[in-house]
């Protein structure tokens, strides 16, 4: 599961794993995925971005504090390094007291470069509406 989402070189979902595993291994259950991919995260090798309207995403790029940007129409999702320096890189103006920030998780969201070409093919047929939208807001 790890060298999938290795050689993926992306932010996939537990389904794009699991059929990376299968090219692999010839066999491997729905829940295996989840099992591994949950043991993975919790040990901190992976990552799981849960983000609303959206399935989960998993990445192996672990142990930084970088941040994503989401497209609306086609769910692409792509990694944004940490824009003003080390972890947490922004720090909340207020914290009661004994709180300690970590971390800084930002998600960026928009229009990834093919969406918003209304040349390109819509990346998925469920999002031919969304696509559609786009384009109506664009000329009009």
């Amino acid at each position: 599961m790890l060298e999938a989402l290795d050689d993926a070189g992306e932010h996939i979902t537990a389904e794009q794993v699991r059929q990376a595993a299968l090219a692999r291994l010839g066999t491997v259950s729905v829940q295996a995925v989840y099992d591994i991919l949950g043991a993975l995260t919790a040990a901190g090798l992976t990552r799981c971005l849960e983000t609303p309207g959206h399935p989960a995403r998993f990445e192996a790029r672990v142990g930084d504090n970088h941040h994503h940007f989401i497209c609306r129409a086609c769910g692409r999702t792509i990694d944004i390094d940490c824009a003003t320096g080390e972890a947490p890189c922004l720090t909340p103006s207020a914290l009661p007291s004994g709180f300690t920030a970590t971390e800084a998780e930002v998600t960026y969201w928009g229009t990834c470069s093919n969406c918003a070409d209304p040349a390109a093919p819509v990346a998925r047929a469920s999002d031919s509406k969304k696509q559609e939208d786009l384009n109506a807001r664009r000329t009009a």
